[in-house]
């Protein structure tokens, strides 16, 4: 089989990982086989192949934190919960491969192999546990998402909308702001276009209530001058700086203090490895609001990108690229096999 390995420590994706040809992996008594249908792209997929997260590991390591595909073996405790067959997503690592080798407590059982589920794993998760946890929400308060229309800023419109509050979302198109228009989002902000600092100051003069910051850098500083009283500002990451050595992008912070005991404010970091008590909760949530048609889960597996659809796990290297470039709109995702044939309609 293929699969994805880290090389080299790097934020640069293609210097640091390859494609190599190796057996498949043979599952232990409480694991399972995965056949790997499709596979997320993350922003941190980079801090990952940097070695950010756990400087202890070095290379090589495989990539890639999730995944959903048909169980083809399993081993004997394993079978009392699953069988060959079954389709689960999993969140972990090792999911840039062709077939990945899963801890069955691990794996979460879905009702399809849809990319949409997919998109829970990470991205539903993070929006979900963030607000419920550190957001506070109460009806009529006033959410700021930034990169909206993006993998997890999706989620959090939708949540936030859900809560009874008024959502403003940032995005980089009129595409991307007709979709958030479509989800509920009740101020989307093309900043190619609007001046965002001015928007909200002339817009929202009191302020915003609580951010879900995803960019980092200069829109985290007007993040934090956009607060009002009593506001909480989440930190999920900051992606304008994921490509650069240190991987943080420059924040002028020295009046922070000042700023946040002004307002009352408060910053808060999520982690979602940190919430992990969380995670069954939410994603039987989320599971059931698909179910009942109450979540979209938007897909770009690359249909409209220059090069086509992302299919075949050396799409991986496009995706990335491609989800930096912003140009994604909703979660990307690589198709990393074709369906087998014994459930085509053939």
């Amino acid at each position: 089989m293929k699969k994805l390995i880290v090389n080299k420590l790097s934020p640069n994706f293609r210097e640091a990982v390859s494609t190599q040809t190796v057996a498949i992996p043979t599952p232990g008594d409480a694991e399972l086989l995965v056949r790997n249908r499709f596979a997320g792209v993350n922003a941190s997929d980079i801090n990952y192949t940097a070695g950010r997260y756990d400087p202890s590991v070095k290379p090589p390591f495989d990539a890639g934190f999730e995944g959903i595909g048909e169980v083809v073996g399993l081993g004997l405790s394993a079978s009392s919960s699953y069988t060959v067959g079954d389709t689960v997503a999993y969140f972990g690592s090792g999911a840039f491969a062709e077939y990945t080798v899963v801890p069955a407590k691990e794996s979460v059982p879905v009702p399809a192999v849809k990319p949409e589920f997919l998109t829970l794993l990470v991205s539903g998760a993070t929006a979900y546990i963030a607000l419920k946890r550190l957001g506070d929400l109460t009806k009529g308060e006033t959410v700021l998402v930034t990169a909206a229309a993006g993998g997890t800023g999706q989620f959090a419109v939708q949540f936030a909308k859900q809560a009874g509050c008024h959502v403003i979302g940032t995005c980089s198109t009129n595409e991307k702001a007709g979709f958030l228009k479509s989800i509920g989002c009740d101020r989307p902000i093309n900043y190619t276009q609007e001046d965002l600092a001015k928007t909200l100051r002339k817009e929202y003069p009191q302020g915003v209530d609580v951010v879900y910051e995803s960019v980092g850098g200069s829109v985290l500083e007007l993040a934090v001058n956009s607060l009002a009283t009593k506001g909480r500002l989440i930190v999920i990451g900051f992606i304008s700086g994921y490509q650069t050595a240190s991987g943080i992008p420059h924040f002028k912070g020295g009046t922070l203090p000042v700023k946040l005991l002004q307002k009352s404010a408060s910053i808060r970091g999520f982690f979602l490895p940190h919430f992990l008590s969380d995670y069954k909760e939410a994603l039987g949530s989320m599971m059931k609001m698909i179910a009942k048609g109450k979540l979209v889960c938007e897909v770009d597996c690359g249909d409209m990108s220059e090069e086509g659809r992302f299919v075949g796990l050396e799409s991986v290297f496009r995706a990335v690229d491609y989800l930096y470039a912003g140009k994604n709109l909703g979660k990307v995702v690589v198709e990393v096999a074709p369906p087998p044939v014994s459930n085509s309609k053939l």
